[in-house]
């Protein structure tokens, strides 16, 4: 006996598909009970990865409760089904050993199943910003889509899908720790701010992750200010009162000092005894200036 139960969609996915749609699916009969193993999944679904504690949690609920929401599915060849949305929940059924599960089928094409698996797993809150980021751009350049109809698409503003389009223009190294969760969206948009690529270490990112996105902002506007030129080194100027000191040092024999004023100054000549004194003086009656 199946444990699978039937429940509703949800207004999430509701709104992508249109309500008329639905409306139509659900009077035509699209909600079915489909057998498991008629059913397989898109191998150009979008999400890649599963996180297997997330996946044991879901098995568990399903166990318990059986699968609450249909998945989406297309009919495909013969009597088989493609997933377009709810992959998730068709593994963990398979882990817990459902034999059937509640489906809704649509007629899509390639292009609106593409369409409709990335939108339904941006709808998710388990993507990294990154992970993020690369959805909505991956909606406009593939789908044709403007930011105001991915925003509407995936219940977001128009501000919050701009934002995080902004991060694909993170350096690798950024984009990594993001991706991680060491630098927040917040940090990684104060990374943005350094305009200079070769500052947009290592180093000075894990410098950012440890402090506040305010802070972060403050130490990027640090780093992209710009280098204030060192100051030339000043000429080495002349002491000619020295040289001149110097100079009658030698001719004289005997220590000289000038003071140099603003409009005058002074000359002092060492004497070494009265002897000396009057030679001194004697040469120095003899000059004349």
């Amino acid at each position: 006996m199946s444990k699978s139960a039937k429940g509703g969609l949800g207004r999430g996915f509701g709104a992508l598909l249109g309500e008329s749609l639905l409306a139509e699916e659900e009077t035509a009969g699209g909600i079915s009970t489909l057998p498991m193993t008629l059913i397989e999944p898109n191998q150009d679904q979008p999400r890649k990865d599963f996180d297997p504690e997330a996946m044991r949690e879901l098995t568990r609920s399903i166990e318990l409760h059986g699968v609450i929401t249909p998945i989406t599915v297309r009919k495909t060849r013969g009597d088989y089904y493609q997933i377009i949305a709810g992959e998730r929940r068709w593994r963990a059924a398979r882990s817990a050993g459902l034999t059937e599960i509640p489906a809704m089928v649509i007629e899509a094409d390639d292009k609106t199943v593409m369409e409709l698996a990335l939108i339904e797993n941006l709808q998710r809150k388990d993507l990294n910003p990154i992970e993020e980021a690369q959805g909505f751009d991956s909606l406009i350049r593939d789908y044709g889509l403007t930011q105001e109809a991915v925003a509407e698409r995936v219940g977001r503003s128009r501000p919050a899908v701009a934002n995080a389009l902004r991060l694909l223009a993170l350096p690798d190294n950024a984009r990594a720790m993001v991706a991680a969760g060491t630098l927040s969206a917040g940090h990684a948009r104060a990374v943005l701010a350094i305009k200079d690529e070769t500052k947009r270490t290592d180093e000075n990112l894990h410098k950012m992750a440890g402090m506040s996105v305010r802070q972060a902002e403050k130490f990027a506007k640090t780093l992209s200010a710009p280098e204030m030129p060192e100051p030339a080194p000043e000429a080495c100027a002349v002491d000619y009162s020295a040289e001149l000191a110097k100079k009658l040092e030698a001719a004289l024999g005997r220590r000289v000092r000038i003071e140099q004023g603003k409009n005058a100054g002074a000359v002092s000549l060492e004497y070494y005894g009265p002897d000396d004194l009057e030679r001194l003086c004697a040469a120095l009656e003899k000059l004349s200036v």
